[in-house]
């Protein structure tokens, strides 16, 4: 299974912080909002990572990631001439995807919680459709919302005005390998975009969508406003500073993964002189 990180966009909803920079690099607490979808691929085991952004950012993530051998992993830049909806991503990936069932993230999405990654096992060794994740929310009319019958999918709305459910879809998803096809044949909405909600229509129709509802104890946040970014700094600096522990840090999952070495990343703490450095080297006095 091959792996997308999708970091493009124009980050409209958030100028004029985002008239210099991609808004995926936009520090989120003490780390760029990027690190928080890369780590749950890591954290999933994606060691070869497709990282899709717009033309002027490229260099950017190259000098951050260069080809991310320092974490022990493969990442591919590619880019997104314009914004021309999400399941373009699979698109520009395509040479790459090749015949191989796919993951996709958007880099704006922040999950943390006891069995998270349990609970993306069904997508992690899907075989066959479609599986996707489920999240209660207060205003579904916000998102895209499954409406279900007897826990099967029957239909997906985008921003419904009356809301069959409270359940939204979150920014990850895993597909099998007639992705690409599938996309092939999308045509562009109103918003002259290829739009995700009809991708999902598509194995939704051919009844080979899954899906499976995050419960308690597991967060989900869209850094998609000022708004949403600074509660998820709010939520990350809260959880930090009690219980001493770093969320979403790739150097340490790296560690984890066992990909890097205690005496790489040393190397690697060395780049940095202040508390995420210090960080780094503690990981390696355990």
């Amino acid at each position: 299974m091959k792996a997308i990180l999708l970091a493009g966009g124009l980050g409209t909803r958030m100028r004029p912080s985002t008239l210099g920079i991609n808004k995926h690099l936009i520090p989120v607490y003490n780390k760029p909002m990027i690190y928080y979808s890369l780590s749950v691929l890591m954290l999933c085991k994606f060691k070869e990572v497709i990282l899709i952004c717009d033309p002027s950012s490229k260099a950017i993530y190259k000098k951050i990631f260069s080809n991310g051998k320092y974490l022990g992993m493969k990442i591919k830049i590619l880019i997104q001439k314009n914004p021309n909806g999400i399941p373009e991503a699979f698109l520009v990936a395509k040479k790459y995807i090749k015949n191989q069932n796919v993951c996709l993230i958007l880099g704006d999405n922040f999950f943390y919680g006891q069995g998270f990654y349990e609970s993306l096992k069904k997508g992690i060794n899907l075989k066959k459709g479609a599986f996707f994740l489920a999240y209660n929310v207060q205003q579904p009319e916000n998102y895209a919302v499954i409406k279900q019958k007897k826990n099967k999918i029957i239909d997906i709305e985008e921003k419904p005005k009356n809301p069959k459910s409270n359940l939204a879809i979150p920014g990850l998803y895993f597909f099998d390998k007639n992705v690409v096809r599938y996309c092939k044949e999308l045509i562009k909405s109103n918003r002259n975009e290829l739009e995700i909600v009809d991708l999902l229509k598509i194995y939704v129709k051919n009844n080979l969508a899954n899906f499976k509802e995050i419960r308690r104890g597991i967060s989900w946040l869209d850094m998609g406003s000022f708004d949403d970014l600074n509660d998820c700094s709010n939520y990350i600096r809260a959880i930090e500073k009690r219980q001493n522990f770093m969320i979403s840090s790739p150097e340490e999952i790296a560690l984890l993964n066992n990909w890097i070495s205690k005496k790489q990343l040393i190397e690697i703490a060395r780049n940095y002189k202040n508390k995420y450095g210090e960080y780094l080297f503690n990981l390696c006095r355990k």
